[in-house]
């Protein structure tokens, strides 16, 4: 086992990664005049700020120790999340991203307003600002007080959280989506830079991938497992995995709200299917590492533990703070994201509501201060984490429940015109009663085993069924009221003429057909 110290060059790199990020955050609050500065960057981003920061706001903390942790406790198939992120990325730039920036929206929960009516506003926002704190923000600051704790074990871990918290909420309060964008940015790529370097240096260590096969069970080598497998079974890709990647990506204000920010339609799409290439290659440099640390470091009695134990074996003194830089900069990067989109969901969906004419500076101020609030529940929140096998279990586990009935009401709302206001709030609240029903009876109570995995699709059919015969059975929506929140044949032909002017390596369609074979070639190499 390594030796989990830090020396003087270390310390001066991490000292001076923090000062320098803290700074360029606080920089852009001197532009935060108007609630689109604050909340949307003024609508102002290019596709390779915003692909960076979709990749550097997933490829979190949590997910860069959880990851590994998975391939290290289970095998390589937890990729199956990444991959799939691709495809759910492509749909999402084809059917959902034109009518989102056509409504010139801030929020996820505001189109849903525009397409039905408050009441389902008002429902979405809350869950989604519950699911900021207690999922995303607090996953984080769990994941990156493990790190702390490997290297100050006497400091208690909500003493990490705390300081952690502090540190990315400083800026983000501050600067804004701006903030937000450009440090996820220079995050990306440092963590990018750090991954490669883990991993490449893992697998030097060990020899050659024959050594790999020939070290580690076949099965966790694998991205596709049997049918009983009780980790990831095969349907479950299907089922699960692309339903929680769909909620995750294409309805959740954490992910969208970066793409709300674009410049404008074209900008938004490539940034999407940038951050889609970006996934691709975190099967070699995020979860393969968790193999590596499986054959270099067999006896570790938390799985989560893998990517940090790598950090410290393998990096050299000052390298080593450098890299430590990188994993705060994921800490950072997941909590000033999800901390904004909660700020963002408190303010334009409630506060403006219930604050007649406010200016912009009340907006930007009611921001703030719930950016601060929030900062402070997830940093009491993320201890809770400890109460679960593994911080990719949690992550996942729970938005198996919360995400069905959301993705139904986007589905059926922006597919279908019949569906209308009553049917879609009543999707959403009879279906997270079920869902809280099935969770207390299920992994509570222990009265029936399902995999967590087969409980998306029981719900989402279920709250499509609702959307349906509750529609048909009332009133329709007038063609006025959903008229540029719908996709149509129509749409579709119209934007086919207009892409016939456009060069092929522009064209988003051509790079969706290419991404798509890039990601079926990784998948056949890791079948």
């Amino acid at each position: 086992m390594p030796d989990f110290q830090l020396h003087l060059f270390d310390y001066i790199a991490i000292g001076v990664y923090i000062v320098g990020i803290v700074a360029l955050g606080l920089y852009f609050a001197r532009n935060q005049k108007t609630s689109t500065d604050y909340f949307l960057a003024g609508r102002s981003l290019t596709w390779w700020l915003i692909g960076f920061s979709l990749f550097a706001s997933n490829i979190s903390s949590a997910s860069l120790v959880g990851m590994a942790g998975e391939a290290y406790g289970t095998g390589i198939a937890v990729y199956n999340y990444e991959w799939m992120a691709a495809v759910v990325l492509i749909i999402f730039v084809i059917f959902f991203l034109p009518f989102y920036l056509r409504a010139r929206i801030f929020t996820m929960p505001e189109f849903l307003e525009r397409r039905f009516d408050v009441r389902s506003r008002y429902y979405f926002s809350g869950v989604t600002i519950l699911g900021n704190i207690l999922i995303d923000t607090a996953g984080a600051l769990y994941a990156g007080a493990l790190v702390i704790q490997m290297i100050f074990p006497e400091i208690p871990m909500w003493q990490s959280i705390v300081v952690l918290a502090v540190l990315a909420g400083l800026y983000t309060v501050a600067g804004g989506l701006a903030a937000v964008v450009y440090t996820d940015a220079i995050q990306a790529v440092l963590l990018l830079l750090g991954s490669i370097a883990i991993s490449w240096l893992a697998f030097q260590e060990i020899g050659s991938w024959a050594e790999i096969t020939a070290t580690v069970p076949e099965d966790k080598l694998s991205i596709i497992r049997p049918i009983g497998d009780p980790v990831l079974p095969w349907p479950g890709l299907l089922t699960g995995v692309f339903l929680l990647g769909f909620y995750f990506w294409t309805t959740n204000q954490f992910m969208v709200q970066r793409v709300l920010g674009a410049k404008d339609l074209q900008q938004g799409r490539w940034g999407a299917l940038f951050a889609g290439a970006l996934k691709l290659p975190s099967i070699f440099i995020m979860v393969l590492p968790g193999t590596f640390a499986l054959i270099l470091y067999p006896g570790l009695t938390n799985p989560d533990l893998a990517y940090p134990t790598l950090l410290f074996d393998l990096m050299p003194i000052g390298i080593r703070g450098l890299l430590i830089a990188a994993l705060i900069a994921a800490i950072m990067s997941s909590v000033d994201s999800t901390l904004n989109s909660a700020s963002t969901l408190v303010t334009m969906d409630f506060v403006k509501k219930l604050i007649p004419d406010p200016t912009p500076q009340q907006l930007l101020r009611y921001g703030r201060i719930t950016t601060f609030v929030f900062m402070i529940l997830a940093a009491a929140w993320a201890p809770m984490i400890l109460n679960f096998p593994s911080l990719w279990q949690y992550l996942q586990s729970v938005l198996a429940y919360l995400s069905p009935p959301i993705v139904a009401c986007f589905v059926m709302g922006i597919f279908w015109t019949r569906a209308n206001r009553h049917s879609a709030f009543a999707a959403l609240i009879i279906g997270h009663l079920v869902a809280l029903a099935m969770l207390i009876t299920g992994p509570v109570m222990g009265l029936y085993a399902i995999h967590f995995l087969y409980v998306p699709p029981i719900l989402l059919v279920l709250c499509m069924a609702i959307i349906f015969f509750w529609s048909r059975a009332g009133e329709e929506p007038k063609p006025e009221n959903i008229e540029g929140y719908t996709w149509s044949v129509e749409f579709f032909r119209k934007e086919t003429l207009l892409l016939k002017d456009v060069v092929w390596y522009k064209n988003f369609r051509v790079q969706s057909v290419l991404l798509l074979i890039a990601t079926a070639v990784l998948i056949f190499m890791f079948w």
